[in-house]
């Protein structure tokens, strides 16, 4: 069977020109563009399909938005700024939480596709996994032969307008700061090994400490939430090594850090620093306030949706930079 990408690479032209022609879609496609888009699914022998020219027009107000993880405040501020811009434009948003299981984002994805959601907003890191992004990538094609839209919070992986935080980069300049306050000597909770957000966060400090001339940090993986902070973190204290600062690839890692800390008698920042990364909303209430590299997580989630409502031709990435905020967490060393 003649499917739509077929009709596209034949035309030479995007998946996305090839439905705004043949499926009806309200956007303007300039005349010499639909023409040869026309005559490659004539060559071809191209059919339409009824249930994709649908939704091309419009007929859908419902958003599908998948995030990882629900409990985590990175994700609850990203949602919040994509619902807002979806809300202003009449949409309705149907959020689904994979709990961290690429085979439940796939198939959220399919069931998405089936229910004929205008738009499908995916937010969280890929996986070091050729095969499951593959995966996922079909699957969001076949969506977006239907007519469907894609948008993405975090790596540029799957084809699909990204906005992409620049979490080595980030990292990096933590790494930098920390380094100007004196600290020699760190570890690094670098969450699981093969979480791409939590590899490029541990790669960027690590490359930076070695510019620098400094030791490599110890690292040390755990899961990428409170609990997996708390059991790296006590792991480090029982183990009695000469840390000066403890960098946690993420704001709940630690806070699960501090209170493992606390439970040992280990004083922030009078015996070790810690520093996170992300920002989360929550930190306004921490003791003592966490160092970190801020991230604008509404915006992000807010550009995102945008980026789905409003496509272009091409596949676009907006990266994100972020911003070393240094707090009581993290003290100067004489």
């Amino acid at each position: 069977m003649v499917t739509l990408e077929d009709v596209a690479k034949h035309a030479g032209v995007s998946l996305a020109t090839a439905s705004r022609v043949l499926n009806g879609s309200t956007r303007q496609v300039g005349a010499p563009l639909r023409a040869k888009v026309e005559l490659a699914a004539e060559q071809l022998g191209y059919r339409a399909n009824v249930a994709a020219q649908t939704l091309a027009r419009g007929a859908g107000n419902v958003i599908g938005l998948v995030v990882h993880d629900l409990v985590d405040p990175y994700f609850a501020a990203i949602a919040d700024g994509a619902m807002r811009v979806a809300e202003s434009r009449g949409l309705m948003v149907m959020v689904g939480t994979t709990h961290r299981d690429p085979e439940r984002e796939i198939a959220y994805v399919s069931t998405l596709n089936a229910q004929r959601v205008r738009a499908v907003l995916l937010t969280g890191s890929r996986l070091d996994d050729a095969q499951v992004t593959r995966r996922l990538r079909q699957e969001l094609d076949r969506y977006r032969e239907s007519g469907g839209q894609v948008a993405c919070v975090g790596q540029d992986l799957l084809g699909a307008d990204t906005v992409a935080p620049g979490n080595a980069e980030g990292a990096a300049e933590l790494a930098r700061a920390l380094a100007g306050l004196g600290h020699r000597r760190f570890a690094v909770l670098a969450g699981p090994a093969g979480l791409v957000t939590a590899r490029d966060r541990t790669t960027g400090f690590s490359r930076a400490l070695a510019a620098l001339g400094l030791p490599e940090p110890r690292i040390v993986h755990g899961t990428f939430d409170r609990d997996g902070g708390y059991a790296a973190a006590a792991g480090l204290a029982e183990a009695g090594k000469e840390i000066t600062c403890v960098f946690a690839v993420n704001d709940v890692m630690a806070m699960g850090a501090l209170a493992a800390f606390r439970d040992r008698g280990v004083r922030v920042p009078q015996d070790v620093s810690v520093a996170g990364f992300d920002d989360i909303a929550t930190l306004r209430d921490l003791v003592p306030p966490l160092s970190t590299v801020r991230l604008p997580l509404a915006d992000m989630g807010a550009r995102a949706m945008e980026l789905a409502l409003d496509p272009a031709e091409r596949a676009r990435t907006e990266r994100v930079a972020g911003e070393v905020v240094i707090r009581e967490s993290t003290r100067r060393l004489e």
